[in-house]
C-alpha cells in the first residue's frame, strides 16, 4: 500500500510542480485550480502520514523507521504554507516558493519510498 500510495503523491506534487511552473511562466497568480491540486496533494499526504504510522514499526534499521515517520508528519505542512505565501505574495515569485515546495515534498516523498524499499519488509 506504501508504495502506490507514496507514487501517487509524487505524481500529485509534480502536476503542482508544473501547474506553479506555467502559472509563473504566464505570470498568474494562485487561482481555484491551483487550490484544488493542493488540496489534492494535502490529502494524499494525510494518507501517507496515517499509513507510514502504521508501517513505521515494520522497518528494520537503526532509526529508518523514525525517520520515515518523521518525513511523513512533516510532509503535510508544507503545501499550505507555500500556498498561503503565494496568496500573499503578489508577484511571479510567488509560484517559485510554490515549486520550491512541491520539490522539497517530492524529494521526501522519494525518501519514504527509498526507505520502505531499502528497510521495509521483504
Amino acid at each position: 500500500m506504501l508504495v502506490p500510495l507514496t507514487t501517487a503523491v509524487i505524481v500529485a506534487v509534480g502536476v503542482l510542480a508544473v501547474m506553479a511552473l506555467v502559472y509563473m511562466i504566464v505570470d498568474r497568480l494562485v487561482d481555484d485550480g491551483m487550490l484544488l491540486v493542493t488540496a489534492i496533494v494535502e490529502l494524499s499526504l494525510l494518507v501517507l502520514a496515517v499509513v507510514s504510522a502504521f508501517a513505521q514499526a515494520r522497518v528494520t534499521g537503526t532509526g529508518q523507521g523514525a525517520t520515515m515517520l518523521a518525513y511523513a508528519l512533516t510532509l503535510p505542512l508544507i503545501p499550505p504554507v507555500v500556498v498561503f505565501i503565494a496568496l500573499k505574495e503578489k508577484t511571479r515569485w510567488a509560484m517559485g516558493v510554490v515549486i520550491a515546495g512541491a520539490f522539497t515534498v517530492g524529494v521526501m516523498a522519494y525518501r519514504i519510498l527509498q526507505i520502505w524499499n531499502l528497510h521495509g519488509p521483504v
